[in-house]
């Protein structure tokens, strides 16, 4: 069977193509719509970036603020430590005189025992001249009896005596 071929032709009307027309190319309202809505996201858009610009400007604004109070607590925390440090070193300074003093003392002391010593090695160099003195005048004697002693026996044995 041969194919019949089925034609229909379209035909297509001036008012059809204008109703097309109007719908399927939009007018210049869409296009009014369209960009007054483009304007308000625009403008929603902009109030969104100031409220973003003053939120963090005030955040600064805060991390400034709690900075600058860090800073002076800082400034007090070194104050205070300073001024500890300033008390612990006059304690020091008056343990150290004190530690001076003892240490004056114990020099004095040390000199008197010195000046101590010194006498009595005077005491005991004299006493030792003396002993030394009587020893030599012992050991004179002993040596001139022994002296005239031994004459005597050589005398005795000559056969003087």
């Amino acid at each position: 069977m041969p194919e019949e071929k089925n034609e229909e032709s379209l035909t297509l009307d001036k008012k059809t193509i204008d109703v097309l027309a109007a719908h399927i190319i939009p007018t210049s309202k869409y296009f009014e719509a369209r960009f007054d809505h483009m304007q308000d996201q625009i403008d929603g858009l902009r109030d969104d970036l100031k409220d973003f610009r003053d939120d963090v400007d005030r955040r600064f604004t805060d991390v400034n603020r709690r900075f600058d109070s860090m800073k002076s607590n800082i400034d007090r925390r070194f104050a205070d430590v300073n001024r500890r440090f300033d008390s612990m070193k006059n304690d020091m300074d008056q343990r150290f005189n004190q530690v001076d003093k003892r240490f004056e003392q114990v020099d004095k002391r040390f000199e008197q025992i010195i000046a101590s010593i010194d006498r009595l090695t005077d005491k005991l160099d004299y006493r030792d001249e003396k002993q030394r003195a009587f020893t030599l005048k012992m050991f004179t004697i002993a040596i001139g009896i022994s002296v005239i002693g031994a004459l005597g026996a050589f005398l005795k044995s000559l056969g003087v005596f």
